[in-house]
């Protein structure tokens, strides 16, 4: 009896052994990636990025991997993902490969627009290492987050996204913690134009910077990942100094959306910040996480986007160039969102009440004429068009948005980009199939699959710049960076509204033109975390206002310009209020000047 009894007990062992083994796959993480893309955009909700089948209606090379089992059997598979276009059913179809097997199911066009697991049922696997393949059936933006093996159906993983940010940690290794990056003066948070220019700045006046871009191209929204042009004047300032950099980054006017990926400079943006000794560079790699002494920022960790490798950036000083206003967010910063009242803020401009209205984000697209016709597949999941309303165009301006307070642009931002892709394909294929003899010989060359945000958080300041500001030519002293541009605020299209009332993609707008005008540096640091610095479309601003301070060359300007504040911060050992407050003549001194300058004080020892 009592060898029955431990034969059953080594049984049961033996059996809830193989109940643990599983295996945990990001998508991201497919060591080829073949013609999918990863997508970070929505990490800030889904903790993860994940990989998408971006064909524009063609499908893509799979995507491969190898990966190990904890021993050859029989496993049960999950895979998450979701239907991106369900109405009712999407076009975001693709199937996985394990080895030599091919899962029965395919996934991603379940009629659910929610993340969540599904099940594919089971897979003997003969040996331990293994090749995983993910093949895109349609070509239409088919999307999956991770894959889950475990040899137990009741062994489900989590799909609270918070839940399963435990469980991918535990799954991946990485609960021991961030590996120390080291510690930095300055420690730029955003690789746009406004974060590089910050970055540049600094250590050309001798700081120690890190800077963190959550993209494999420095730009933003001048990127070619989405390509917006610059825009705001740098030979109207009122200090010649600034601005230089934001030259140097520049790689001339290609206009919005041009199909040619070079018009845009991501190599010259990466050279010149490769010539800087004093910047180590982290591209591919998404703060999420601050952590703080009291009101400052001790250090902030970041994932890299595609192996989820973890670090942490200790710093004396922090600068929020990500213009939602992130690192601001997590350290805990006051900011704003939407738009204030006029009574609140005595702007003629802005609305009676206030509301959570924000403009909108741009999904650019742009054709190119073929020596032959080409086609383009019915898109019943997309926005209709018709006779009656379409927009008959070869290409997209900036006026293809979406946002205008119907979505969140900030947690919404994959429903927002889903929405412009249903516009740009629906449209598209209303031209390509209605408009024969003007569209047969085109073929969409480029669609941007990451969205062009334009407005989200503000992080507030000790100065909030208004209308009245701009309008008025207000010269305060700490003024430093020079504006020119109108204030630009997008508002639907009258025409698209009444089409698509509440789901509107295309904008208008009304240029107020201003004499160029200076923004005060108090508006480029956080009032109430002592050690935090912001440059880009996220300073302190109302709405009304930040529709003038939001483009490009402008927020490059004000990049530089915190970089010089650092650097006066650091050779004072002063945070950055106390740069207005206590040292304003030096680092107006390094402003005014029109020289490149030696430093003027010896920098602080850490």
């Amino acid at each position: 009896m009592k060898r029955i009894l431990l034969f059953v007990s080594g049984l049961l062992l033996s059996l809830h052994g193989i109940a643990q083994s599983r295996l945990f796959v990001e998508a991201e993480s497919f060591a080829n990636t073949g013609g999918w893309v990863i997508d970070q955009q929505s990490f800030d909700v889904l903790y993860s990025s994940y990989l998408m089948a971006h064909g524009m209606g063609k499908k893509v090379a799979d995507a491969e991997t190898e990966v190990e089992f904890p021993q050859a059997g029989t496993y049960h598979v999950w895979v998450r993902t979701k239907d991106w276009a369900p109405f009712p059913k999407g076009p975001g179809e693709f199937r996985l490969h394990v080895g030599d097997k091919v899962i029965e199911k395919t996934f991603g066009a379940d009629g659910s627009a929610a993340w969540q697991w599904y099940y594919g049922g089971t897979v003997t696997v003969p040996a331990k290492k293994t090749r995983l393949k993910a093949e895109d059936l349609t070509g239409f933006n088919g999307r999956f987050d991770a894959v889950y093996f475990s040899t137990s159906k009741d062994d489900t993983p989590p799909n609270d996204n918070l839940e399963l940010l435990a469980f991918r940690k535990k799954m991946l290794k990485l609960t021991d913690g961030p590996t120390d990056a080291g510690h930095f003066d300055l420690v730029v948070v955003g690789g746009g134009i406004a974060g590089t220019a910050a970055a540049i700045s600094a250590a050309r006046m001798g700081l120690k910077v890190a800077l963190i871009q959550n993209r494999p191209v420095l730009g933003g929204n001048n990127s070619s990942e989405i390509r917006v042009h610059l825009m705001g004047r740098v030979d109207q300032n009122h200090y010649p100094r600034l601005g230089r950099i934001v030259r140097e980054l520049d790689n001339g006017d290609p206009g919005n959306g041009n199909p040619d990926a070079a018009r845009y400079g991501d190599q010259r943006k990466m050279e010149v910040v490769a010539a800087e000794p004093n910047i180590t560079l982290y591209l591919n790699t998404h703060v999420y996480e601050a952590e703080m002494d009291g009101t400052k920022i001790k250090s902030v960790v970041g994932r890299d986007i595609r192996t989820n490798q973890e670090f942490r950036f200790s710093g004396t000083y922090f600068s929020d160039c990500t213009g939602d206003g992130t690192l601001g967010y997590l350290a805990g910063a006051e900011y704003r969102m939407g738009r204030e009242s006029r009574s609140e803020t005595g702007e003629s401009l802005a609305p009676e009440v206030a509301d959570d209205f924000t403009l909108g984000t741009s999904n650019l697209w742009a054709s190119l004429p073929k020596n032959e016709s080409t086609s383009f597949p019915e898109t019943p999941w997309a926005i209709p068009f018709s006779d009656e309303y379409h927009i008959d165009d070869h290409k997209a301006d900036w006026q293809w948005e979406t946002g205008f307070g119907n979505f969140n642009t900030i947690y919404e931002a994959e429903e927002i980009r889903d929405h412009n892709l249903r516009a740009i394909y629906g449209n598209w294929s209303y031209l390509k199939n209605n408009k024969g003899d003007k569209y047969k010989n085109h073929e969409l060359a480029w669609v941007a699959y990451i969205g062009g945000k334009r407005e989200s958080r503000r992080l507030m300041g000790d100065h909030i710049l208004t209308q009245m500001d701009i309008q008025e030519g207000i010269n305060y002293p700490d003024g430093c960076v020079t504006a020119t541009w109108t204030i630009d605020l997008h508002f639907p299209d009258e025409r698209n509204s009444n089409y698509f009332k509440g789901e509107e993609f295309f904008a208008a707008t009304t240029h107020i033109k201003v004499a160029p005008y200076t923004i005060p540096y108090r508006s480029l640091y956080s009032r109430n975390i002592d050690n935090l610095f912001m440059a880009g479309r996220n300073i302190s601003t109302t709405h009304v206002a930040f529709g003038s301070t939001r483009v490009m060359r402008t927020c490059g300007m004000m990049g530089e310009a915190v970089g010089y504040a650092a650097y006066v911060a650091k050779a004072f050992g002063t945070s950055p209020r106390g740069v207005y407050a206590n040292h304003l003549d030096t680092f107006m001194g390094i402003i005014e000047s029109p020289l490149n300058i030696l430093p003027v004080v010896p920098l602080q020892k850490n």
